[in-house]
């Protein structure tokens, strides 16, 4: 039965490469911030799988962070660092 509910808590079949969109105003040090931030949790964590995209005014920034997890708990861990990251303004 624990399987069940555990199965029933998220839809991502875990391990699986997880895109995590991280949003700020544009700063020379965001994406090291941010990849730094990840690599913490995860030091395997490559910084050649983050996309870069500007805003149309140049006022933000988004990285797109292609991460490789391996449980929800992870993923979770992720999401709480990123988030309480003072750079960070959005994370989806």
């Amino acid at each position: 039965m624990a399987e069940d509910s555990q199965n029933q808590e998220t839809l991502i079949e875990f391990p699986c490469d997880f895109p995590i969109k991280v949003m700020g105003e544009t700063h020379v040090d965001f994406t090291s911030e941010i990849v730094a931030a990840i690599q913490r949790l995860m030091p395997e964590f490559d910084a050649n799988r983050v996309e870069m995209r500007g805003s149309s005014g140049g006022k933000y920034i988004s990285l797109t962070c292609m991460v490789y997890v391996t449980s929800k708990p992870q993923l979770d861990n992720i999401y709480r660092a990123l988030t309480s990251h003072p750079m960070v303004k959005v994370v989806l």
